[in-house]
């Protein structure tokens, strides 16, 4: 039986991502985006080091269309280094395509240079690509513009909505006529693609997210003579396929929809990613017997703590403790502290200074004070009031005059009374 073929899968490196950093006055380069070449390091090292085949990247090198060159230079680094070893091949994202459709993309530099053993995904295609252990079928589709796939005289006068459609059924019709070429190849095939699709959870990548999305269907991916979808575009590492594993092929066709994947992205953006596990996904590829695996990477670690020292007599040793116990080591860091009236004096900000400095950033240290509520005039808790003593406050908030104001207290004890 022929071994299968080593395939490493990522996504959306967003280099370029400075939120939550501090200047390095050396190399003039952001500590976050020293984070997130860190983790392109890291995808190289396996890849070299667990004799990978072929090496997919499935759209979004840079956080912006427009990379500066140190960090475009870095970037060309680590790939030109996989790339000596191993086939790369890089689809275009969203956040790599230029505003106008003359200007190059941020990684068309490959591709205008004809680096050896980088193919570069700008449009729609394939490509049969050599691997040591084989032969690969590669399809692909980039982020789908909706400027770029329709001719806009044809829809002039058209809704977002029935654009939206168009550009869905040009797309579906692309991956069949896609999926039908892959089935005249025997050999692994697989299918990468950078889009929103159908039933995927969506995670922060919407906060950066440029342009509006377009949501494919999963049914358009699900052809079983695909044997690995690689997906980029969502941050959320999931499989769209778990209910439908693998069978062994009957007569060369595969006996169920292939696995559906987004590899997620490599680093936590904000914290609406703290609990995400980020990673790449490491794939033994074969003809209808494909098996794959999620593998963490040292993303930066963020954690949100929450205190409540309402309760506590001494509410920074709380805190101090909340914060030893979580372990901020390294970690991007908020603290949010419910306190009391009269217990912000009480913190001592130099102790909570001096727990959270092992953290790599603290975000926030925000404190929410509960104030107890009084009302002028009559030195009472909400509990205490009457209903009367409630109208006259409401009564006078409303600005009204002494008069109008006992006029209407009247009569409300009017109604008081005849309900009593």
């Amino acid at each position: 039986m022929t071994e299968p073929i080593r395939l490493l899968h990522f996504a959306d490196l967003h280099v370029g991502m400075e939120n939550y950093g501090k200047l390095d006055p050396q190399t003039g380069i952001s500590s976050r985006i020293r984070d997130f070449l860190d983790r392109l390091d890291e995808i190289v090292d396996f890849a070299l080091a667990h004799e990978a085949d072929l090496v997919v990247f499935a759209g979004d090198a840079f956080k912006t269309r427009d990379p500066d060159p140190t960090q475009q230079r870095e970037f060309a680094r680590r790939i030109k280094k996989l790339a000596d070893q191993v086939p790369v091949f890089m689809l275009v994202g969203n956040h790599d395509i230029p505003g106008i459709a003359a200007r190059a993309t941020s990684i068309d530099i490959f591709r205008t240079l004809e680096v050896s053993n980088i193919t570069v995904g700008r449009s729609i295609g394939s490509q049969v690509v050599p691997t040591r252990r084989g032969p690969v079928f590669l399809g692909w589709v980039p982020f789908p513009v909706r400027g770029r796939l329709i001719a806009q005289e044809d829809h002039r006068g058209a809704s977002v909505e029935e654009l939206d459609r168009a550009v869905g059924a040009l797309i579906s019709g692309e991956l069949a006529d896609l999926a039908k070429l892959a089935g005249e190849h025997d050999m692994p095939r697989v299918l990468v693609g950078h889009f929103s699709v159908s039933g995927a959870t969506y995670g922060s990548e919407r906060s950066v997210m440029l342009g509006r999305d377009l949501v494919i269907q999963k049914s358009a991916l699900s052809d079983p003579n695909w044997d690995y979808v690689a997906l980029g575009h969502i941050h959320k590492h999931q499989n769209l396929t778990p209910a439908h594993p693998r069978g062994a092929p009957a007569e060369g066709v595969a006996a169920g929809p292939p696995p559906i994947v987004y590899s997620g992205s490599l680093e936590r953006i904000d914290f609406g990613e703290e609990v995400e596990e980020k990673g790449f996904c490491w794939v033994k590829l074969a003809r209808g017997d494909t098996h794959w695996e999620f593998r963490r990477v040292r993303a930066r670690p963020f954690r949100s703590i929450q205190v409540d020292v309402r309760e506590e007599d001494d509410p920074t040793a709380a805190v101090v403790a909340a914060i030893q116990a979580r372990g901020v080591e390294g970690a991007v860091v908020k603290v949010n502290i419910v306190a009391r009236e009269g217990q912000e004096a009480a913190l001592r900000r130099r102790e909570l200074e001096a727990a959270l400095a092992p953290a790599s950033n603290v975000a926030a240290i925000s404190i929410e004070v509960e104030r107890s509520t009084r009302l002028a005039g009559l030195g009472a808790s909400p509990e205490s009031l009457t209903p009367l003593q409630w109208v006259e406050r409401y009564l006078a908030a409303k600005e009204k005059t002494p008069e109008r104001l006992q006029q209407l207290l009247a009569a409300a004890e009017g109604i008081l009374h005849a309900e009593a």
